[in-house]
């Protein structure tokens, strides 16, 4: 309750910062449809905002950042990383081109089952459809399976579908989905680890202001020389400056074989004056910053006020 209660006072801070922004109506475009995690996800952060929610299932991930940017959703919800799998690089990828700014995240626990026809034993099925992420996590639980096909989908949702008209089949997702689509749980906690979580993205077309008072986020690109020392003269930045670093995420620059750019979480407020100071000797140590998103985190850790 305690917990609740100190997030929704986060979010009416944010709502008092940008009334524009945080309206009567948000269009939340996400992956997958009914029951799927990005629309718990969806369910969870936007339950603390104000606001009429109207729900876009999408197939890909490129159709919801494409709805975002061409203003058909005021917002999107991305899976960027899960405690098992690890980070989704097809979300990284996308956020090196997409004219999105990342306004917030929401961090929910994925209880993964396995779902059937009522009916049908464990030892009748042969297909199993889900979509890569959650194969990854239930890798274990997947291996000591005998002779079953594995049937990639595109969400969750498609493959809670999929088993539900296919006999001898089953699908990974959670029990909710799976008995609001007329499936029964055969097996629970399949995943790899017990506690399971994924962080998810929120973004929208332009960039939030975030009061100080509050735990906040901010996420950066940056490539830096082909040199020794390049990368770790650019991180001591942050070390000089205060500045915490909680995740570096390195990935190929497409069409520049062997190439790479870096993605930092840096716990900051773009508006502290140390934040900005640090991205301004950040530059003499790379080639290119972006900033991708200033937003408020997840999180209960007390914030200093000066």
């Amino acid at each position: 309750m305690l917990e609740d209660s100190v997030l929704h006072q986060q979010a009416m801070l944010q709502q008092n910062l940008n009334p524009e922004v945080l309206g009567e109506t948000n269009r939340v475009a996400y992956l997958g449809g009914q029951g799927s995690y990005s629309q718990l996800a969806v369910h969870k952060y936007f339950s603390r905002r104000p606001g009429k929610l109207v729900e876009m299932g999408c197939a890909q991930f490129d159709e919801i950042t494409g709805a975002v940017e061409k203003g058909q959703a005021d917002f999107g919800v991305l899976p960027i990383e899960n405690t098992s799998s690890g980070s989704i690089n097809e979300v990284f990828d996308l956020l090196q081109h997409a004219q999105v700014s990342i306004v917030g995240e929401v961090t929910h626990s994925v209880e993964h089952c396995l779902l059937v026809k009522p009916g049908t034993e464990l030892g009748d099925i042969t297909k199993l459809y889900g979509h890569p992420q959650p194969f990854a996590q239930c890798s274990r639980f997947i291996q000591g399976l005998n002779e079953v096909q594995l049937e990639n989908c595109d969400s969750t949702t498609s493959a809670m579908k999929a088993a539900l008209s296919c006999d001898n089949s089953a699908a990974i997702g959670s029990a909710e989905a799976g008995k609001h689509l007329g499936l029964e749980v055969l097996k629970t906690g399949i995943a790899n680890q017990s506690e399971n979580h994924s962080r998810f993205i929120v973004v929208a077309r332009k960039a939030m202001q975030v009061s100080t008072q509050i735990p906040t986020k901010t996420t950066l690109i940056m490539a830096t020389e082909q040199h020794v020392g390049s990368l770790a003269d650019a991180l001591m930045v942050f070390k000089e400056h205060g500045i915490n670093m909680v995740k570096l995420e390195s990935r190929p620059v497409p069409g520049n074989p062997w190439e790479e750019v870096f993605y930092v979480d840096l716990i900051a407020n773009l508006a502290e004056p140390k934040v900005q100071r640090a991205l301004e000797a950040l530059k003499d140590h790379t080639q290119f910053v972006r900033i991708l998103g200033c937003y408020q985190s997840d999180s209960l850790q007390a914030v200093e006020v000066n």
